[in-house]
């Protein structure tokens, strides 16, 4: 399956002349990307894994043989290198920092991880100036419909345009978005659809973030504990995060909680969304909300959505932060009153976009007014899941959530 940062790095990366850095959750793609470069440049040999200890032998008596032992076959295009996992290399800045400093002339780099690059600081030697880091998604419907026309130079302005002049969605946009919310974004279960593999592939995947990522990446020793807090995490999807809720719980001590549950953001495991206050004198300023990167953890349908919803801006405000645009943020806002929207996208910094997911529900939630009015935020969108066609009611649009997902530009 194609992949929207394949095409964004051959057309926007490469040429620039650094390497690229491109992390993400375990299983998201990463390797399978990387080698559909290396196939596409006809240097499949250039591609290295840390974890294979024949390599790491290697790396100890001629560091850079593996590549300047190379003959690409094909068309002569410029070679590429791909280091999968280097990261756990203990002199890994050093290692990176002579092979780019002696052979950039000659080569592109390409870096893989399944942790974040910049959690290890192992090794002293800076690479400011030779790389660019980019965050690699579970799928989207706009990937599964096809992410060849894929672009950094597609404005919000433009996104929010084509949402005002939709119609009813295509079937291939709802097709997409009932096997995304089904079986989540990451591709092994999108693409096999099956419900054991699933199952399988669920519990593998966390046995293999807690017992080896968490493990290698930390000192922690009660994974027992870590188990029961990801439990926890996955029943809070889309709710506020409370530390002491959880401390309490797991009888455990408060930093212990703070600290697992950072590890698991740098793992692809979590991510939280602040709450937005600026302007609001009785708005929630303290605990975030939690989603799930595979949201098909989740077993209630309207958290579920939710969830997806969130996932699906949060790599639109990747993609503006990654790629140089004018960056978008994702908020949430709630006041002591209990109003609440569900997304507040901000434009450098300024309120831009209020956002609230409904599973079946037309009727605007009146919040998004409220808000709208307070924060002068004036495009104002409620997300409907079974929404048979877009529609407004006052200076709220409702929109279905096919439609509106494939109309991100990622």
């Amino acid at each position: 399956m194609e992949r929207t940062l394949q095409h964004l790095l051959l057309a926007g990366h490469f040429p620039q002349g650094r390497m690229a850095f491109v992390v993400g959750p375990r299983q998201v793609g990463k390797t399978t990307l990387a080698r559909t470069l290396l196939a596409a440049r006809g240097c499949d040999d250039l591609y290295r894994n840390w974890d294979d200890l024949a390599w790491r032998r290697e790396v100890v008596q001629a560091p850079y043989a593996f590549v300047d032992g190379c003959r690409p076959a094909g068309s002569g295009a410029r070679p590429l290198a791909v280091l999968d996992e280097v990261h756990k290399h203990p002199r890994w800045k050093r290692f990176l920092k002579g092979l780019w400093d002696t052979r950039h002339d000659r080569l592109d780099v390409l870096v893989t991880g399944s942790g974040r690059l910049d959690v290890y600081q192992r090794g002293g030697d800076s690479l400011l100036g030779r790389y660019h880091q980019y965050r690699l998604h579970p799928l989207s419907v706009r990937e599964v419909l096809g992410p060849g026309d894929a672009s950094w130079t597609d404005s919000p302005e433009r996104t929010l345009a084509q949402l005002g002049a939709a119609g009813a969605p295509p079937r291939a946009a709802r097709d997409a978005l009932d096997a995304l919310l089904r079986w989540g974004g990451f591709p092994e279960p999108f693409l096999r659809q099956q419900e054991r593999r699933h199952r399988l592939w669920l519990r593998e995947r966390r046995a293999l973030l807690v017992r080896e990522d968490l493990r290698d990446l930390t000192r922690i020793q009660l994974l027992s504990h870590v188990e029961e807090l990801v439990e926890l995490l996955v029943l809070r999807s889309g709710g506020a995060l409370s530390y002491n809720n959880l401390r309490a719980d797991l009888q455990v001590a408060l930093d212990s909680v703070r600290l697992w549950t950072a590890q698991l953001q740098r793992l692809y495991f979590v991510y939280l969304v602040r709450p937005y206050a600026s302007r609001l004198q009785r708005a929630l300023r303290r605990e975030p909300k939690l989603y799930l990167w595979d949201w098909s953890e989740v077993a209630d349908p309207g958290a579920r959505f939710e969830n997806l919803v969130a996932s699906h801006l949060l790599k639109w405000c990747h993609f503006t932060q990654d790629w140089g645009l004018t960056p978008l943020e994702l908020h949430y806002v709630r006041d002591k009153e209990k109003r609440e929207v569900d997304f507040l996208l901000t434009r450098d910094r300024r309120p831009w976009l209020l956002v609230e997911a409904k599973v079946s529900q037309l009727q605007p939630n009146p919040a998004l007014r409220y808000f709208g009015e307070k924060l002068r935020v004036a495009a104002r969108i409620q997300v409907v899941r079974d929404c048979l066609g877009p529609g407004r009611a006052g200076d709220v649009q409702i929109i279905d959530a096919a439609t509106f997902l494939a109309a991100l530009p990622v």
